[in-house]
């Protein structure tokens, strides 16, 4: 097999509508590690960076409700560091840099993929294009 582990893949594929921070950026905590009241959190099998996440709103219109929020990782050192959000709402348009995705099978035996970062930015503003047959004021 030719790609074995996370594949890497550009913010624009893996949302191609944008996305939102609907919540605050945790520690991943290793569940299995924390023992007696003694937290341990998850660091990255390969790199050994502490991992972090996030829950995000994907933009795209079409999905259904329960498949809009989903989690995103990022594994960072220091904790990163949300953009802020809109004036009077509770999210935040956000850009992730070094992304990857690791497919897998859920518990349900569907498809399902695991997003990661390496970091996050606030969202460039998208560039508006000319109607057809009209140029854009200079």
């Amino acid at each position: 097999m030719a790609i074995q582990g996370p594949i890497p893949v550009s913010f624009e594929q893996a949302f191609p509508h944008g996305c939102f921070i609907v919540g605050e950026v945790e520690q991943v905590k290793n569940f299995e590690a924390s023992t007696g009241g003694k937290t341990v959190y998850a660091r990255d099998k390969t790199t050994g960076e502490p991992i972090w996440q996030v829950p995000v709103m994907d933009g795209d219109p079409n999905l259904k409700a329960g498949q809009k929020t989903i989690a995103v990782k990022i594994l960072s050192e220091t904790e990163p560091v949300a953009p802020p959000a809109l004036a009077g709402l509770p999210i935040a348009p956000v850009e992730f840099t070094g992304m990857t995705i690791t497919p897998y099978v859920n518990p349900a035996g569907r498809l399902a993929y695991s997003y990661r970062a390496t970091g996050m930015k606030p969202a460039r503003p998208k560039q508006q294009t000319a109607p057809a047959g009209r140029e854009a004021a200079a």
